[in-house]
């Protein structure tokens, strides 16, 4: 019951007296081997979380368990909150910190170069996860696979429920790609704003106007990354992205975006209702007539076009869209 806020010696206490309610506490330390003070000091607060009660003078007995782990957990989740909310608002704390910095120093640490790919992905998922008010992209990619689609999605859809606000800029072929539009468009259904531009050739990230992302050579992306957050070097990060969004247009709704099919066949539809409701794939096939191996292909070609990373997710994503 560590995790729940309780110490070895007060979950020993508390188990005591789950198995022998209404009994004393007078010696009970000798029973479970334990100093005195630690279990009075322990009792003491078992009390005051109301998972110990006096059902005497001198007996105790402890609350029903459901009662006392649904207790603690609250408590625990508020210690937690409150923690969170601490560290997250610490950030005032980095022009004080600047300040102790050498003046010539002070320069070089507002840019960073980032050359490990796995070391630009871990700060990427760390600006993102600590966004407060707005995260702006440019991205030229063309298709995403569904690990992509699976990695950015739990961070997309927190940031999008704490309210950030997302701005993206992405190629008219990615609307080409059925997985990369489906996201999109999940995204754009959820707040996210999405323009599509013709060509697309940049790549910028730019989180709460304050920190941007940029290529170190926008011509090789294998010689890492440039990450400012110099005032002057992210102010024109941010002209170059409002001038490409104004430029760009608008998310074409759902089915106009080209002759790439976007929303399951016939088929696909009732192999997708099949897959939701079905444990088997030949008996999903028997009930289609059509082959195992026919029945599977389509399977497949549902998780691309959702974007999903296996069944379940799919299923999920389908019941999402409204197609099931």
């Amino acid at each position: 019951m560590s995790g729940l806020g309780l110490c070895a010696p007060e979950e020993a206490v508390y188990r005591h007296f789950l198995r022998n309610p209404d009994t004393s506490d007078d010696e009970i330390h000798t029973l479970l081997g334990l100093d005195r003070h630690e279990v009075r000091a322990g009792v003491h607060r078992l009390c005051a979380l109301g998972v110990l009660n006096r059902t005497g003078p001198n007996a105790l007995a402890s609350a029903d368990p459901e009662t006392t782990v649904e207790r603690l957990t609250d408590l625990r989740l508020r210690e937690l909150h409150r923690e969170l909310a601490r560290v997250t608002q610490a950030r005032h704390l980095v022009a004080e910190l600047r300040q102790e910095q050498p003046r010539d120093g002070v320069c070089a640490a507002r840019v960073e170069r980032l050359a490990d790919v796995e070391r630009i992905r871990a700060r990427i998922d760390d600006l993102a996860f600590f966004a407060r008010e707005e995260i702006l992209s440019v991205e030229p990619y063309a298709e995403l696979t569904p690990e992509n689609i699976a990695h950015a999605r739990p961070l997309d859809q927190r940031c999008l429920r704490r309210g950030v606000r997302i701005r993206s800029v992405v190629p008219r072929t990615a609307l080409d790609h059925p997985p990369t539009a489906g996201y999109l468009r999940e995204l754009a259904s959820q707040g996210a704003q999405i323009r599509v531009a013709q060509t697309v050739t940049e790549r910028i990230l730019v989180y709460d106007r304050s920190t941007a992302l940029v290529p170190a050579d926008p011509d090789d992306t294998t010689r890492g990354a440039l990450l400012a957050r110099e005032d002057g070097l992210v102010a024109n990060v941010l002209a170059l992205f409002e001038k490409i969004w104004s430029q760009a247009e608008r998310l074409p709704p759902h089915g106009r975006d080209g002759d790439g099919p976007d929303h399951p066949t016939e088929l696909e539809q009732r192999v997708l209702e099949s897959m939701c409701r079905v444990s088997k794939d030949e008996i999903g096939a028997r009930e289609l007539g059509i082959s195992v191996r026919t029945y599977r292909r389509h399977v497949a070609d549902l998780m691309q076009l959702l974007g999903a990373a296996g069944r379940p997710q799919a299923a999920l994503l389908a019941r999402e869209r409204g197609w099931i």
